[in-house]
């Protein structure tokens, strides 16, 4: 279902039926533990990718802040202008 280095790709999967009544796979929620970080203030314009690339110098690490905030959607994250969250260390 995933590449072998997705950090999904050891997760367990769940099967269940979509509205449609059609069978889909689908990988369980994990359970991610608090971590702490450095509170950051979201400004319009703010993008996951971009404060990953000038945090970690990697911008397909924006899962780190997404995990790092209780919100179901990463892009919520930078939704609102005046919102902080949390940028981990790494």
């Amino acid at each position: 279902m995933f590449r072998s280095n997705s950090r999904y790709a050891k997760l367990a999967t769940v099967t269940a039926a979509d509205p449609g009544g059609r069978q889909v796979s689908a990988v369980k929620l994990r359970v991610t533990p608090r971590t702490p970080g450095q509170p950051t203030l979201i400004r319009s314009g703010d993008q996951l990718d971009a404060m990953s690339e000038r945090r970690y110098r990697d911008a397909t690490h924006y899962w780190h802040i997404a995990d790092a905030n209780n919100e179901f959607e990463a892009e919520a994250l930078v939704a609102e202008s005046g919102r902080t969250i949390f940028v981990p260390e790494t």
